[in-house]
């Protein structure tokens, strides 16, 4: 007989292992500073599932296979084009190279779906969550225009919430670089969650502001019901994203600001930060 003290315990314990399932629905903002100011707010939604699921039992969603909304293997990873293992088996791969334990983790994925077949995400996030709901690594997989992909990887310590990371990746073609770094806070994935970043030139011993973007949001049952009327309620949301990335890049062109030189890039690539 488990007394109620134990109960309560083990209550509290599973309690811990605060990633669980959702859909997150909510605003994404971005402002930029400098070199003029010009910002931007939409409504989107992104998916939280255990990449080792096999989100099964849903009218409306399907992994790896066509439907009104979908999660492919194949739109993720640390090496694009690299598909010969299913994505928890590249992860933990990628986490191994990296010297991540992870044989005692799930892996989560925070990113948006398909939507009737089509999805291109600027960013998506992998948490590393251990047994005791202690989270070992957050991944930021980011995604350019142009087709490249770049992973940060943040060993978590004692602060989860706030981290740093130097730019790696060639992101918008108005912006350099080059001595510019990543500053990251995050509320981790429950009722609620949010993600800001700003990104903020690097010189002098100082820092300029640059740019800052956030995703707040709040979660919903991951359930037909739910993705259906929001089906309705942002139709065709994924091509909107790559559509509403050109638009307000042309009305940054207008407002005088013109597009830097792409640096080489490699495909895929990442760092440790």
């Amino acid at each position: 007989m488990i007394s109620p003290k134990a109960a309560f315990q083990i209550c509290q314990f599973w309690k811990k292992l605060m990633i669980k399932p959702a859909i997150y629905f909510g605003e994404t903002f971005h402002k930029r500073f400098f070199p003029k100011v010009h910002e931007l707010r939409y409504q989107i939604f992104q998916i939280l599932i255990d990449i080792e699921d096999e989100l099964s039992g849903h009218s409306y969603f399907s992994k790896n296979r066509f439907n009104l909304f979908s999660f492919y293997d194949k739109d993720h990873g640390p090496i694009q084009g690299d598909n010969k293992q299913n994505l928890s088996q590249r992860i933990r791969t990628f986490l191994d190279e990296n010297k991540i334990k992870n044989d005692d983790c799930k892996i989560y994925l925070m990113a948006m779906p398909r939507v009737l077949g089509f999805v291109f995400n600027p960013i998506s996030i992998y948490f590393i969550e251990d047994m005791k709901g202690e989270i070992r690594a957050i991944l930021y997989e980011v995604n350019n225009t142009f087709g490249d992909r770049h992973t940060y990887i943040i060993k978590t310590k004692e602060n989860i919430h706030e981290h740093n990371a130097t730019k790696q990746l060639h992101v918008s073609p108005f912006m350099d670089t080059k001595g510019m770094e990543y500053s990251f806070k995050l509320h981790l994935p429950d009722e609620k969650f949010q993600l800001s970043i700003n990104l903020n030139k690097v010189e002098n011993g100082g820092k300029t502001k640059f740019l800052f973007a956030s995703f707040k949001a709040n979660a919903l049952k991951f359930d037909d019901n739910e993705l259906l009327k929001l089906f309705f309620k942002l139709p065709f949301m994924t091509l909107k994203v790559v559509f509403g990335i050109h638009w307000e890049a042309l009305k940054i062109i207008f407002k005088g600001i013109f597009l830097k030189p792409k640096p080489p890039t490699p495909k895929s690539s990442s760092s440790i930060n």
